[in-house]
């Protein structure tokens, strides 16, 4: 990646890191209003940089996170002493006679900092297939991806003006989301030789769909006494559980109402 598109992707992963304290600060200090202009202009920041993305920079489907979370664990480097038993020509494993089992011999044993239960040949084999997925080229999209994926992307701004035009009570807003994400979804499943992430990607936005569930006006006339019976029979009935399901009936309302938990 080009270092302009690495700044892009950057910018991208702290607006979304930041949209939920942002709004909820703003409605603290300014109200609704000024909770509704911060929300349009972090969705019309998000979208031209998404747009950037897709259009200039040829990134393909766009997964959430923006950046992969680093994974410590497999990126650790090898301990000094280690890399001297490598160098020494040590071996680092053991095969048993009858059990043909590799183990790690005494001699090649790390350090506790860089300690892992599973055999070199598996963390060397776990390494490499994370570099290659990590350093995967994304999936070059037709006209038809391409015109889904700025669907998805372009979304949030449609939901936002049909809310002003139609009021958070109408039907209209919540029909017109859910119209473009399955769209959306239902264009790019044409597309094959997908990597990884971006199947894992596919997987994401389908189960979000569920979200529509808890997105008002559906969640305000349908859904909110249902769940809440639910999970009040659960507290009351199955042992243990309501230490989960009693905050999270508290906590429900609240989150309902931010919008970037529920639509973003």
């Amino acid at each position: 990646q080009s270092l302009p598109q690495q700044k892009l992707l950057t910018w991208l992963s702290v607006l979304e890191c930041v949209e939920v304290f942002a709004e909820m600060g703003t409605a603290r200090v300014w109200g609704e209003m000024g909770r509704w202009t911060i929300i349009v202009l972090i969705q019309l920041a998000k979208a031209v940089l998404r747009l950037l993305l897709l259009l200039w920079y040829k990134a393909g489907i766009q997964t959430s996170p923006p950046i992969v979370p680093l994974n410590r664990e497999q990126q650790q480097p090898l301990h000094p002493q280690d890399m001297e038993d490598n160098s020494s020509g040590k071996d680092q494993t053991y095969v048993g006679r009858r059990s043909n089992r590799v183990v790690r011999s005494l001699q090649s044993t790390p350090s506790l900092q860089s300690r892992h239960w599973g055999s070199p040949q598996q963390r060397e084999e776990s390494q490499s297939r994370r570099a290659e997925e990590m350093n995967q080229p994304p999936t070059p999209l037709g006209l038809q991806e391409t015109i889904a994926e700025s669907i998805y992307i372009t979304r949030p701004l449609l939901h936002l003006l049909s809310l002003g035009v139609w009021g958070q009570r109408s039907w209209k807003p919540w029909l017109l989301s859910a119209v473009l994400d399955i769209s959306s979804l239902s264009l790019l499943s044409d597309l094959k030789d997908l990597n990884r992430r971006e199947r894992a990607e596919l997987r994401r936005r389908t189960i979000l769909l569920l979200y529509y569930l808890l997105r008002s006006p559906f969640y305000d006339r349908y859904s909110e006494g249902r769940i809440l019976l639910l999970l009040r029979l659960l507290a009351d009935y199955v042992p243990g559980v309501g230490f989960v399901t009693r905050p999270l009936m508290d906590y429900l309302p609240a989150w309902q109402k931010i919008y970037f938990y529920n639509w973003g």
